[in-house]
């Protein structure tokens, strides 16, 4: 009788995910490859190189040299409903999108792994740097997501957004190695993705740029770029009141600390002009194209109603700076269910606002309408649209979408 557990590998066609195959393989799993397809638009994809092809045949290539069966699957109706579509209206509404987050939650972890369980999958398994632990609460299994053990290279943030039924079924095979273990790996075996540079772009659309992606949709129109003054009275309810603890800030000030500004014209000077405030987003500086302004420029707010972007001289700009941010309730998501926080319950967690960004020290308020999050050091760049991840050591606990 076999009793070899079965695994559906998500194949990209790239060194992570054919050293993850190889690992089950040798670990003495059944493993089957699957390449998701899941863009076919070859307009926004950056000419010559359209990697879909290239990448579906070094997945094969892969598949064929670990002696694993393997299958392509269409799943681009899925993508452009739940991730393309999903992408154009937070950039119309002037926030700005984490497709990659959704993409693991939406496609991944969810369509992907339901194709995989038609196949009769015991897992799914990905080449994601990051780890799964296994604890018991109240005699019941919980699972653990983990930083990978490459500190250049952990991916938890990506997957923030998972809950313990994907967890359950999801293996990671690669998130206890470097990246250079991973491709020496690759080199030994004489698998064809060993050399092959690692993908940038957006999840499996490939190298597109992102102006050209959103002008299929949003069509250029010029506004004005406004800079505001770093005195401006409105920032004074920014600051935290000294001499109480944010355990005791009532919902008045948590709400002055935690949510964007709006800023009105009047507030601001014309440094230029722009094509699209929906292709700008809060902490950015390359794009803006004016000059002799001394001090570096960042993008503070952004007006997609009235067409005007916000920007803040110099990096300590009060615009720029944020000392807390706030996440709806139906937005929190916990990995942990376990340690959901109860309204008026508050928590000390290590948290960060985007990948790859060092975790920094959190106090997470839990009120009626929602999660207050206030930072021990002002973050640069709160972005409405993006997640916030939150931590204990290499744990990471739960998340949710930037109000």
């Amino acid at each position: 009788m076999n009793t070899r557990k079965r695994v559906v590998v998500g194949l990209s066609g790239g060194v992570d995910s054919s050293v993850a195959a190889y690992l089950l393989k040798e670990q003495g799993y059944e493993v089957i490859g699957m390449f998701m397809k899941n863009w076919h638009d070859e307009s926004v994809t950056i000419s010559n190189e359209c990697p879909w092809m290239e990448d579906s045949t070094d997945a094969m290539l892969v598949a064929e040299k670990l002696g694993i069966p393997f299958q392509a699957i269409d799943l681009s109706e899925e993508y452009r409903e739940r991730i393309v579509d999903y992408m154009f209206a937070e950039y119309k509404a002037g926030r700005t999108p984490n497709p990659d987050i959704l993409c693991n939650r939406e496609i991944k972890f969810d369509i992907f792994l339901k194709a995989a369980q038609k196949l009769k999958a015991d897992f799914v398994a990905t080449g994601h740097y990051c780890q799964k632990g296994e604890i018991e609460v109240d005699g019941k299994p919980i699972y653990q997501l983990l930083a990978g053990a490459d500190p250049n290279k952990d991916q938890s943030y990506f997957l923030c957004q998972l809950n313990q039924e994907q967890l359950a079924k999801a293996l990671f095979p690669i998130g206890h190695l470097q990246k250079p273990d991973v491709r020496k790996i690759a080199k030994e075996q004489d698998l064809i993705t060993a050399d092959k540079k690692d993908s940038q772009g957006l999840c499996f659309i490939g190298k597109v740029r992102l102006p050209d992606f959103l002008q299929q949709q949003l069509k250029p129109k010029k506004g004005d770029i406004l800079v505001v003054p770093e005195k401006l009275s409105i920032y004074d309810k920014k600051k935290i009141p000294a001499g109480i603890p944010v355990e005791d800030l009532d919902l008045e000030t948590l709400n002055g600390i935690c949510l964007p500004e709006n800023y009105t014209a009047e507030q601001g000077t014309k440094l230029g002009e722009h094509h699209g405030a929906h292709y700008f987003t809060v902490g950015q500086r390359k794009g803006l194209q004016v000059g002799g302004t001394g001090k570096p420029l960042f993008v503070i707010a952004t007006d997609t109603k009235e067409n005007v972007i916000y920007t803040g001289l110099g990096e300590t700009h009060p615009g720029l700076l944020r000392n807390g941010l706030f996440v709806e309730s139906k937005e929190i998501h916990w990995i942990r269910e376990d340690l959901q926080l109860k309204v008026g319950e508050s928590a000390k967690y290590m948290a960060r606002i985007r990948y790859r960004q060092p975790l920094s020290p959190a106090t997470l308020l839990m009120k009626e309408n929602g999660l207050y999050v206030i930072f021990d050091v002002p973050q640069k760049g709160v972005a409405s649209g993006q997640f916030v991840a939150w931590y204990q050591g290499e744990e990471s606990i739960g998340s949710g979408t930037i109000s």
